[in-house]
C-alpha cells in the first residue's frame, strides 16, 4: 500500500510450492516461514522503489523470485489482489480501508505493526473442480486452475496447514500411499518425507523409478506398474497395476510428480492422477505440498487440532 509513492504498509507472504504454480493455485504461508531476514529486507528496499518511480496511491501487488538472495520480480500489479483479504485476516490491519482512504486524499498513518509480532500462522490453500472437468489432468502450471480457496489460522505451520488442506477435501491417509516421485532431484528431498511415513507405519506403493530409489534408501515398498507396463509379459502377474489399486480404493492417498514432459511419462501419469480424480482418492502432484501435508499430519493429530475463532489468536 503506497500514497504518493511512498509505502506506508507491506505484506510478505511466501509460496509453499516452488516457482513455477500459479499464484491462484499455490498454498500461501503468511508470515513467511522460510525467507531469509535479507530476503525481506531486498524484497522491501525493490517495493519502495518500484512504489516511488511509479508515483502509485493506493494498492500494489508484486510477484517476486527468489533464489538464495538474488531477488527478481515477476510481475507487479496497481491493483489490490485476493491476497489482500488474506494478509488483512491474518496481520489485523484492513488493508482495503487503508487503501480507500489514500485514494480520497486522507493520507492515513503507517499502522504500527509487524508480521514478526505474530504468534500464529496464517495458510491458504486453493479448491479445484477437476472432478467436474471430464478427461482434465489435475496438473498445477502457470495457468490458474483453481476455482476457490481458503484461508485458515494455526498456532504453529502443521497445524494451520492441516485445517486449511482439510477444509479444501484434501484427507489423512489411514493404511496405503502410492508414490511416484518425479526426477532425480524430487526424488532425494522426498526420501526423508518418505521415512516418516514408514516410521509412523504407513504401507508405500511406488512405481518402477521411485520403488528402486526407495529399496536403494532402506525404504520399505512395494512396486506397482505403470499402464505402459501392464500387458509386459515380464511383469504381468507379479505386480499390480497403479490405477487398479486406485479404481480399488486399495490406497488411501496417490502423491504423482511428472518427471519430464515426455509423451510416455505424461500419459502414465495423466492416467493415474486421473483415476485419482475419478475415484475421489487425494492427490498430490507437487513435492513441496505434498512434504508439507506429509509433516502436518505426521506431527499434528485430528484431536490435536484446535477450534478456535478469528478474533482468539
Amino acid at each position: 500500500m503506497a500514497d504518493g509513492g511512498e509505502v506506508i504498509a507491506y505484506a510478505i507472504s511466501e509460496h509453499i510450492e516452488y516457482a513455477g504454480v500459479h499464484s491462484g493455485d499455490a498454498t500461501i504461508q503468511f508470515p513467511p516461514q522460510k525467507l531469509y531476514v535479507e530476503t525481506v529486507r531486498r524484497i522491501k528496499k525493490i517495493a519502495r522503489a518500484i512504489a516511488g518511480a511509479l508515483h502509485i496511491s493506493g494498492p500494489f501487488n508484486i510477484q517476486f523470485l527468489a533464489k538464495e538472495n538474488a531477488i527478481k520480480v515477476i510481475e507487479c500489479n496497481l491493483r489490490a489482489s485476493r491476497s489482500f483479504p488474506f494478509v488483512s485476516k491474518v496481520l489485523k490491519i484492513d488493508f482495503i480501508e487503508l487503501a480507500t482512504k489514500v485514494m480520497l486524499g486522507l493520507h492515513p498513518a503507517p499502522p504500527q505493526k509487524s508480521a514478526f509480532d505474530l504468534d500464529y500462522v496464517g495458510v491458504k490453500s486453493s479448491q479445484f473442480s477437476f472432478a467436474r472437468l471430464e478427461e482434465a489432468d489435475p496438473m498445477l502450471g502457470v495457468d490458474m486452475s483453481s476455482t476457490g480457496e481458503v484461508g485458515c489460522l494455526g498456532d504453529d505451520l502443521n497445524e494451520a496447514i492441516l485445517k486449511s488442506l482439510l477444509s479444501v477435501g484434501q484427507r489423512i491417509p489411514e493404511k496405503r500411499i502410492l508414490l511416484s516421485t518425479g526426477d532425480p532431484l524430487q526424488k532425494a528431498d522426498m526420501l526423508g518425507t518418505c521415512k516418516i511415513l514408514v516410521e509412523k507405519g504407513y504401507e508405500l506403493f511406488a512405481t518402477g523409478g521411485t520403488y528402486k530409489y526407495l529399496v536403494e534408501n532402506s525404504v520399505p515398498a512395494t512396486k506397482v506398474l505403470w499402464p505402459s507396463e501392464c500387458e509386459n509379459p515380464i511383469y504381468k502377474g507379479r505386480f499390480k497395476p497403479a490405477v487398479e489399486m486406485i479404481q480399488n480404493k486399495e490406497v488411501d492417498m496417490v502423491i504423482n510428480i511428472p518427471k519430464d514432459f515426455s509423451e510416455l511419462e505424461l500419459s502414465n501419469g495423466y492416467k493415474i492422477r486421473r483415476a485419482a480424480i475419478d475415484f475421489n482418492v487425494p492427490l498430490f502432484t507437487n513435492a513441496r505440498l505434498a512434504t508439507a501435508f506429509v509433516r502436518s499430519f505426521c506431527n499434528t493429530s485430528l484431536e490435536e487440532i484446535q477450534i478456535k475463532s478469528w478474533d482468539q489468536y
